[in-house]
């Protein structure tokens, strides 16, 4: 009886599995919200597509192409690169620390309006700091591993 008691408060951790238990929920529940919106306004839809009121187009004739295919191939390369650069340095941060500056930097410069010198040394401080500041928050001083 006692054994069997015992382990009730015993807690074994899949270490390698224990990463994917937020990001599932988290997926879960915004897939959920999605069928419950499109549930939800599915009949307004059709009404509106079948009265021309609204097109089934992605893009509209002001659409900003450039910066939406930019941020894509931005993020695409952020995450293929986080994980290469941390391969090269496993279980330091760096793969998120030296890919987050360039690509901060970098989406930051593709939405800015009105480049100046001042504009550019905000985006510049930033695109270092809040990376650094993440990094040494989360990796560092909360242990919570990096790629």
């Amino acid at each position: 009886m006692s054994q069997s008691l015992s382990s009730l408060f015993e807690v074994s951790i899949d270490f390698d599995q224990s990463h994917l238990f937020f990001p599932t929920i988290v997926i879960t529940l915004i897939a959920l919200m999605a069928l419950w919106i499109v549930a939800a306004n599915a009949k307004q839809w059709v009404a509106r597509v079948r009265s021309g009121e609204l097109r089934l187009s992605p893009f509209n004739e002001h659409a900003d192409k450039f910066r939406f295919f930019g941020t894509l191939v931005l993020v695409i390369v952020y995450f293929w690169s986080m994980d290469a650069v941390g391969q090269l340095f496993p279980n330091t941060g760096m793969g998120f620390l030296l890919t987050s500056i360039p690509f901060m930097l970098l989406l930051s410069l593709l939405y800015v309006h009105g480049i100046t010198s001042r504009v550019l040394l905000g985006i510049g401080l930033n695109s270092i700091i809040a990376p650094v500041a993440a990094w040494y928050l989360l990796g560092q001083l909360f242990a919570i591993s990096l790629p």
